[in-house]
């Protein structure tokens, strides 16, 4: 529990830092015999504040329900 709730605390800091991701893809456009030719797609995936928001306030309660079993 403890390591998950680091881990979601991190991830959601991360979210909230960058605002998403981006990734490129490679396409063939054309392939003609020995002609070849590719296009490269830049695709970005927005992450929501909010969702960020909620990755860290679910790694603080992990880590603070964790602590409160223990004692």
């Amino acid at each position: 529990m403890r390591t998950m709730g680091f881990v979601l605390l991190v991830v959601g800091f991360i979210a909230l830092a960058y605002g998403g991701f981006t990734y490129n893809r490679e396409r063939t456009v054309l392939d003609v015999g020995s002609l070849h030719a590719t296009a490269t797609e830049h695709h970005r995936v927005p992450i929501s504040p909010i969702v960020g928001g909620l990755l860290v306030l679910g790694g603080v309660f992990l880590l603070v329900v964790r602590r409160r079993q223990i004692v």
